[in-house]
């Protein structure tokens, strides 16, 4: 798959014509907010007043990618979700109790489910092609990416409007943080990966990708290759997987120019990491990435954007590390609470 264009609504200055990461937004505390844009100018002030937050953010996104790509409508829109729109529910609920299930408005309910930004982008689009959402936990977005790959390898589509999206709400960072993933105490999110410690930092995003079957010239970049595998036993399983996945895209370890890893700050999820860097990749530049977005389940929607911009400027900007030689393989290895762990391969167009 060829990366046309993405958009990408984080807590970093990412969306639009923002030079690439040339000045970091710095945190103090336990979650990150994205930045959010005018949506007056992206989206119709009629339509905004019935749309949640993370929708706002999903049909931006969508809409500027698509824009970006100079494409109308797309063959298929699919999006990778876990959380879903919260803010939406909890309304809903909320009302529930307080007007004792009575005289209930419906939008909050009919918002609510998870499939409601990628329907709404279709709505603004009059697109009635192929629409489909993945609410699988940690493995959300990697699902919509290899749904995609098969429209694409199977030729029900040329071009796919490909998203992860997540929201954080004040009532989900409560119980999020009541189960201890979060940092207790004020941390600095430029410091969370060195200053390692029981928790992380909370965040939210809303990146979005228009994937081609043909290349354009102008591409990105490229996309090799998509896996996941779920509660690996053991580090040597991880490194089996990974072994396998290199394999079947005919790379050896020495190709990759560069290794994102999905560290966070946290003791015990970025342990794996520095396992599996030691045993595989132990000539390979590295560097992660939550400590620009936070932490969430479809993060890796982030890393995805990180790195096709990586390719795509030839360099790692010098605000989050540099590389030693030329870019030209990137390999992302994200793992969500230790359960959904996932591959993507990208290289240089």
């Amino acid at each position: 798959m060829y990366i046309r264009a993405a958009s990408n609504i984080s807590p970093q200055n990412t969306f639009g014509n923002q030079p690439f990461l040339s000045e970091l937004a710095e945190y103090t505390g336990d979650r990150l907010t994205c930045i959010e844009p005018d949506y007056k100018t992206l989206i119709d002030p009629k339509l905004l007043r019935r749309m949640s937050r993370i929708i706002k953010m999903g049909v931006a996104a969508g809409t500027a990618c698509l824009h970006g790509a100079g494409i109308d409508i797309p063959d298929a829109i699919i999006t990778g979700t876990a959380y879903g729109c919260l803010e939406d529910t909890n309304t809903f609920l909320s009302k529930m109790v307080q007007q004792n299930e009575e005289a209930l408005a419906p939008t909050a309910f009919i918002q609510s489910t998870h499939n409601t930004i990628s329907a709404q982008i279709a709505l603004l689009l009059q697109c009635h092609n192929y629409n489909n959402t993945f609410v699988n936990g940690g493995a959300s977005f990697e699902n919509a990416l290899l749904d995609a790959m098969m429209l694409l390898y199977e030729g029900e589509a040329c071009n796919v409007l490909v998203g992860g999206i997540d929201e954080i709400t004040v009532n989900g960072h409560v119980i999020l943080h009541r189960m201890g993933l979060y940092r207790r105490g004020l941390t600095s999110n430029l410091e969370l990966l060195q200053s390692w410690g029981k928790g992380t930092m909370a965040g939210e995003g809303a990146a979005l990708f228009l994937l081609c079957d043909q290349s354009s010239g102008s591409d990105w970049a490229k996309i090799d290759g998509v896996s996941g595998f779920y509660k690996p036993r053991n580090i040597a399983e991880i490194q089996q997987q990974i072994s396998n996945f290199l394999s079947a895209q005919n790379v050896c370890v020495d190709d990759i120019s560069l290794l994102i890893t999905g560290k966070n700050g946290d003791v015990k999820n970025d342990s794996i990491y520095q396992q599996i860097q030691q045993a595989v990749f132990i000539e390979t530049p590295a560097m992660g990435y939550k400590h620009l977005c936070g932490e969430y389940p479809t993060s890796s929607a982030f890393a995805l954007w990180l790195t096709a911009n990586i390719l795509k400027t030839g360099s790692v900007p010098a605000t989050i590390g540099q590389a030693t030689t030329p870019v030209k393989k990137i390999l992302i290895y994200n793992h969500y609470q230790m359960i959904h762990h996932s591959l993507i391969l990208l290289s240089a167009c």
